[in-house]
């Protein structure tokens, strides 16, 4: 969907809820709020593909749907009072993208279900008490790709440049998906007979600056990967990580370094090529679960459900400004190329 298109649609849509409340007693009005990380440009795909799941379920934004959208604007300490405002609203069902809202909307309220996507290792928080019955008013889908996604970053490289003998790994350590991801590349590497250079990123979630700043605390990793002599760059997902994706892609493109990353968002920004979890496609299925609730289904008892798509997502225009040629065998197996 353009953009354009898009915002105008949404805008269109919150200024119709005021008239949809007034009729929710007298109609199956359902008021569905979203805490999200970023703001609604940002947001804009992610958004889109939950729209179009419910739309496929029947329910129609204005008529049966109302979304109250928040968001922190990039700081995780502003989760907390978001999750209270949907709360005193009363919405029917609370949808969190990432971990940190999931937990401030858990926080907020006891009795509001709320549906989570795209979290990250949820069982490695006290989000759940476990994937099968997570229990109380919390289910959804995380979005933690298999570790092995890991080597298949580094094949992805080495398929494009086969001389390469020294990578880069730009992770954060405090995230335990992304622990096991680098444990995983380091098994493919060893096999292949490349060399892992490690450069952490150390920074706690609620400490996150807006994207206008630069990302400050990236800059030792920045520096070791610039003196490492590597001959490309791999970017571990987390929440951390995406957040500062421009920063990563600018200094990639600044050290012309080939660089394959976790999300397509970061090729969206300008990186040269992803590999990881479909989070659109996640989003589509959030719908079905906020839908099994309003009729009448415990989220308790909805199993947390895992990634079934992955997608590659290639930028030509950075491979172009790098120097680089994309084998074939690459771009067909492709599912976006920006040209």
């Amino acid at each position: 969907m353009d953009r354009r298109v898009f915002l105008a649609t949404l805008t269109g849509g919150l200024l119709a809820a005021p008239l949809a409340a007034k009729t929710r007693e007298n109609a199956q009005v359902h008021r569905i709020g979203v805490l999200d990380l970023e703001g609604i440009a940002e947001s804009a795909a992610n958004l889109s593909a939950f729209r179009q799941g419910m739309r496929a379920l029947g329910y129609v934004e204005g008529q049966s749907l109302i979304i109250e959208y928040r968001s922190s604007d990039v700081r995780a300490g502003r989760f907390s009072d978001l999750a209270r405002e949907l709360a005193r609203l009363e919405v029917d069902v609370i949808v969190t993208r990432g971990t940190p809202a999931a937990l401030a909307a858990k926080r907020a309220t006891g009795t509001i279900p709320i549906v989570m996507v795209s979290s990250g290792n949820p069982s490695g928080t006290s989000t759940l008490a476990g994937y099968l019955r997570p229990g109380a008013n919390l289910t959804g889908l995380h979005s933690t790709a298999p570790p092995e996604v890991g080597g298949t970053r580094l094949q992805l490289l080495k398929e494009m440049l086969p001389d390469l003998s020294r990578v880069g790994v730009l992770w954060n350590p405090a995230d335990l998906h992304t622990q096991l991801v680098l444990r995983e590349t380091k098994k493919a590497a060893s096999a292949m007979g490349v060399q892992l250079e490690s450069f952490e990123v150390r920074n706690a979630y609620g400490a996150l600056p807006r994207p206008s700043d630069r990302c400050w605390y990236f800059d030792p990793a920045f520096e070791a990967a610039a003196l490492g002599s590597v001959d490309a760059l791999i970017t571990v997902e987390d929440y951390v990580t995406v957040m500062c994706r421009t920063q990563i892609v600018d200094f990639a493109a600044m050290s012309r370094l080939p660089a394959i990353h976790g999300l397509r968002e970061f090729v969206d920004a300008g990186g040269l090529m992803a590999y990881g979890t479909d989070r659109q496609d996640l989003f589509r299925r959030a719908a079905t679960y906020v839908d099994k609730i309003l009729k009448g289904a415990n989220p308790g008892d909805l199993p947390v459900d895992q990634p079934t798509k992955f997608e590659l997502a290639i930028n030509l225009k950075t491979a172009k400004a790098l120097g680089l040629t994309i084998p074939q065998s690459i771009l067909q197996r492709a599912d976006q190329v920006i040209e």
